[in-house]
């Protein structure tokens, strides 16, 4: 009796071990979702691309979902309607201490995975009203993007730190180039990497301006914001433009769930190192996800399972990124 008892527990053992296997190899199956941005912007084609490359390399389904931004991006992060999103470093430190567009709350799920590349601030206007600098846009409508984005966060701030009046109006990218031309809108920011899709389609049929913010103005805003850098346009990113554009920016980092697996998170960062060249054809700003950009975050923490794969490349990691 004492072994039929035995071999009953056995069993029963088995049966729950084999249930648990089971329930785990399901959630490792669900669909791992990337929050990027809006169409338009260069965060959805890298987004599309880094899922088609995860989707084979981890041989489990990965979507790139359209969002507002960053800001959204992070919310929807810390509720776990996301394991993987797209931010700029400026979003991601008001996230953290709870400060600006958080209202107070603090939103600490997030952990830097890879590095992207640099978001730059690129001012533009119709060319008919001739605008050179950033004081030509007081009194103007100016487009800054969807409200949740990089470009909504911080265009108003900007403005603000100048002391520039100007209309500011929200909404999705890609609708801002057809505001431009129709006439609805005098200027816009994309607040992003470039090139910009939604620029370079509109540049080939209505030439704009590229609106500098001066040495001065640099200056001002770095002070009062100073997760905010210097950032430069290359000559001839769009097809008139002719000379660099000195402007500011901030970085991208992809950020993972803290939950997420440790060895899951580093196929992950493997693979998109793995694959680099894939990637920047996908979206051309990939070209500055390289290992030795993960120290442009001077901030947020590391997954552990990125850091491991750091550590194993030979990046030194900070001490401060590790907790």
């Amino acid at each position: 009796m004492i072994a039929t008892f035995r071999a009953a527990c056995a069993l029963l053992t088995a049966v729950v071990l084999a249930g648990v296997a089971v329930c785990e190899d399901a959630r490792a199956a669900e669909p791992i979702i990337i929050g990027t941005a809006s169409p338009g912007g260069p965060y959805l084609a890298y987004g599309q691309g880094l899922a088609r490359i995860l989707s084979r390399e981890l041989g489990q389904e990965v979507t790139a979902q359209s969002t507002q931004g960053p800001a959204q991006n992070i919310t929807l992060l810390e509720k776990k309607q996301m394991m993987l999103a797209f931010t700029t470093m400026g979003v991601a430190l008001q996230a953290w201490n709870g400060a600006d567009w958080t209202k107070g709350e603090r939103y600490r799920s997030m952990r830097v995975i890879f590095p992207m590349y640099d978001t730059a601030f690129q001012f533009v206007a119709v060319k008919r009203l001739g605008l050179h600098w950033l004081e030509d846009f007081a009194g103007l409508r100016i487009g800054a993007g969807p409200r949740a984005g990089t470009g909504g966060t911080y265009v108003p701030e900007i403005l603000n730190a100048l002391g520039i009046k100007a209309s500011v109006r929200f909404g999705a990218m890609e609708s801002m180039g057809a505001q431009l031309t129709a006439g609805d809108l005098d200027g816009a920011v994309f607040a992003t990497g470039f090139p910009v899709p939604v620029l370079t389609t509109l540049i080939a049929a209505h030439p704009v301006d590229f609106v500098r913010p001066s040495p001065d103005q640099i200056a001002i805003i770095r002070q009062k914001l100073p997760e905010i850098s210097q950032s430069l346009v290359p000559a001839h990113t769009y097809l008139t433009q002719e000379r660099d554009y000195p402007t500011i920016g901030l970085y991208n980092f992809a950020v993972a769930h803290k939950d997420l697996p440790n060895d899951l998170v580093y196929k992950i960062v493997k693979a998109v190192f793995d694959n680099h060249d894939e990637l920047v054809k996908a979206q051309s700003s990939a070209k500055e996800t390289v290992p030795a950009n993960i120290s442009r975050d001077a901030v947020l923490p590391l997954h552990p399972g990125a850091e491991r794969y750091y550590r194993e490349v030979g990046i030194l990691i900070p001490v401060e990124q590790t907790h």
